[in-house]
């Protein structure tokens, strides 16, 4: 089993899940690219997981972040040797969930 330390506890004050459509960017070959995307209602320190609606041969989301007031960045992989495109105007599904005051650990 794994173990580790408790840094800090607390509650979740809001919890959004958000629909907004993207269209994101080519991804050129072999490499990965953080896009970001305007997204209304988002905070920074707020934790995000986003969800594209389509499988596509090749790409990945690896990591979503909240990079500035309203702003959601998603890193794209592509792991083919073209580029890749994702599909226009997909509606994602971003869940946000706002810490509230965080607690010492004890």
């Amino acid at each position: 089993m794994a173990t580790g330390n408790i840094l800090a506890e607390g509650n979740t004050d809001k919890l959004k899940l958000i629909s907004v459509t993207l269209s994101p960017a080519l991804i050129v070959l072999n490499t990965t690219a953080e896009q970001t995307f305007t997204v209304p209602g988002l905070a920074v320190g707020d934790w995000v997981f986003v969800n594209k609606p389509t499988a596509q041969a090749g790409l990945g989301i690896v990591g979503c972040r909240v990079t500035a007031a309203n702003t959601l960045g998603i890193t794209f992989s592509n792991n083919t040797g073209s580029s890749i495109t994702p599909t226009a105007s997909q509606v994602y599904l971003v869940l946000a969930m706002r810490p509230d005051a965080t607690l010492s650990a004890f």
